[in-house]
């Protein structure tokens, strides 16, 4: 590494610090381990000499490239597939080699060259052992600069193309060698081939890439000039246009290409997850809008269906009235004096089948909200199953987190499904009456738990045919005399309508204190049913969105960089394709 004067500097450390910030945000959201390795050896690397990386397919002459370059035999070669290892070349007094674990041979050579730089030699990218190929792709991210070997005879097979695809996605700056061009038979076909090379180059880079043709067979050969061999124009290049500043440009660049596109794969499979839970925040929405039209329904509805007991309290009020305005007066005084046939009157006009009317529709009530209770947990297994069949169906991005999901719907799956089989109609409806009659116990004539709420009401009216009887039974008539009617009607009106009206009062109240603690404890049920499922939706989206919050910050600082990187030695030179 060449001395840096203080921006240079600035810069470098700027680099390796968003190399670090990365690796944390990568670390945080579970990067796979290759792909944190990867980045964490390029910011290791930027203390370490320029690593300059040789690939291709096996027999397109890398090795025999590579010794022409550095002048001496330093690696095997041959017509067969020779290179089974990574090896790194580096400068050493005398050619000497080390293997290590891992797969990678240390070559040192005393190479001018090698003082400079390291090179690395991979197998063939179309390596018949899987295991070899592998070894050159996880070696790509570490290189700054990608010498990419073609031959003449078979220049961009589909293997070389997708192995270019994939240098391109880390951000490598790639120069294309066309070896073997000494088997064409003339000059025109030389040019065809290496503008082939170049203009797929050009698709498959998305830049235009430094391209030259050579024959590494002609540079190794007795006698045979670097000229007629094309390795000179080569060894130009390197001297003029890989130059220190360069090299520097190209060694930041490597970390910043690593990180950008280790971050571009995160973020996209963030935002995929986030389309993902879309799914499941509808659902949630879905469940939650369901569960307050569920209380907004059963309100409009209840109130509907309790009018109609007021209506028929209404009703018996209006015929106690009338009774009364009937029974008052002189020319019923003989039926007047005869309590019990004037009670059975009352009982039979007055009364009549209101406590069975009562009970009809209070019951039908309790059935009524009883019914909505199960249609809820049965409209929400369907919005389970629904969301389940949909997470099969989904390619799911989100890893561990998509079991996580499975799960949770499942449990609350099982949960509705044992609500709904565990449904005792009868036993929910008996509970639910028994509710209403014990918040009516204080205001009732007789103990709402020995009667029903029929009773109730005709208790409450039949007191005040009592107290009539009572009085007018008393001898109080033939003291009074004609006075005694009139005032005995209008006290009889007024205690008819305050007995209901009380009556009404309790009855309209109570039944709808418990039908609002009947709607809470069911939305109680739900909500405890859907909360796991519901606090894991809400906390992954909080996370997803953090996540994405941190990688689109750190895309702009990065992006940033790379300009500034891009900038250094007056912008010469390309930079990395991205």
């Amino acid at each position: 590494m060449k001395i840096l004067d203080d921006a240079q500097r600035a810069l470098f450390d700027e680099v390796r610090s968003a190399a670090k910030d990365t690796l944390a945000v990568l670390d945080r959201h579970g990067a796979a381990p290759e792909d944190r390795d990867a980045l964490e050896t390029s910011a290791e690397r930027l203390e370490m000499p320029f690593l300059l990386v040789v690939v291709g397919e096996f027999n397109s002459g890398k090795s025999s490239f590579l010794n022409a370059l550095l002048g001496a035999e330093v690696l095997q070669q041959g017509v067969t597939p020779t290179t089974s290892r990574i090896h790194v070349l580096r400068w050493g007094p005398e050619i000497e080699r080390t293997t290590e674990s891992g797969g990678v041979v240390r070559c040192q050579a005393p190479v001018e060259l090698l003082r400079e730089m390291e090179l690395v030699d991979t197998p063939g990218t179309n390596a018949i052992e899987r295991e070899h190929e592998a070894l050159t792709r996880d070696y790509v991210p570490r290189s700054d600069l990608v010498l990419f070997v073609t031959s003449a005879d078979r220049p961009f097979t589909q293997s070389e193309r997708d192995f270019l695809e994939s240098i391109r996605e880390w951000g490598k700056k790639t120069v294309l060698i066309v070896n073997k061009v000494d088997i064409l038979q003339n000059d025109q076909e030389r040019t065809e081939v290496v503008d082939f090379v170049r203009q797929h180059g050009r698709e498959l880079l998305g830049a235009e890439p430094e391209t030259f043709p050579l024959s590494a067979r002609r540079a190794l050969a007795d006698g045979s000039s670097e000229e007629t061999s094309g390795l000179a124009e080569l060894e130009t290049w390197i001297r003029s246009e890989l130059d220190q500043d360069e090299r520097l440009r190209l060694k930041l660049s490597n970390p910043l290409g690593v990180a950008k596109r280790l971050v571009a794969s995160s973020l996209s499979s963030c935002e995929s997850a986030l389309v993902e839970m879309t799914g499941d925040l509808e659902t949630l929405e879905l469940i939650e809008s369901q569960s307050a039209l569920y209380a907004e329904d059963l309100e409009r509805e209840f109130g509907f269906r309790l009018g109609d007991v007021d209506g028929g309290l209404h009703r018996l009020e209006n015929r106690g009235q009338s009774f009364f305005d009937e029974m008052l007066r002189l020319g019923r005084l003989p039926e007047l004096l005869q309590r019990p046939k004037l009670m059975a009157r009352f009982e039979s006009e007055v009364v009549a089948d209101m406590p069975q009317e009562i009970e009809a529709r209070v019951s039908d009530i309790i059935d009524w909200m009883v019914d909505c209770e199960l249609r809820q947990w049965r409209e929400l297994q369907r919005l389970v199953r629904r969301r389940l069949d949909a997470h099969e169906a989904e390619l799911s991005v989100d890893g561990p987190q998509s079991s996580s999901r499975k799960q949770l719907l499942e449990t609350l799956g099982r949960s509705a499904q044992e609500a709904i089989d565990g449904f005792d109609r009868a036993h929910e409806s008996s509970r639910l009456a028994e509710s209403v009659k014990r918040s009516l116990a204080g205001a009732a004539v007789l103990e709402a738990s020995a009667v029903g709420l029929g009773a109730i009401v005709a208790a409450a009216a039949t007191t005040t045919a009592v107290d009539v009887t009572g009085i007018l039974t008393a001898g109080s008539l033939a003291a009074l005399g004609l006075f005694v009617l009139p005032a005995r009607r209008r006290q009889a009106k007024r205690d008819l309508t305050q007995r209901l009206g009380a009556l009404r009062a309790e009855l309209m109240g109570g039944m709808r204190r418990e039908f609002e603690r009947e709607v809470a404890r069911s939305q109680h049920r739900l909500r405890d049913a859907a909360g796991p499922y519901s606090r894991w939706v809400r906390s992954r989206r909080q996370s997803l969105e953090e996540r994405r919050a941190a990688l689109l910050g750190l895309e702009g600082r990065l992006a940033a960089l790379g300009d500034r990187v891009a900038a250094l030695a007056g912008g010469q030179g390309p930079a990395p394709q991205s």
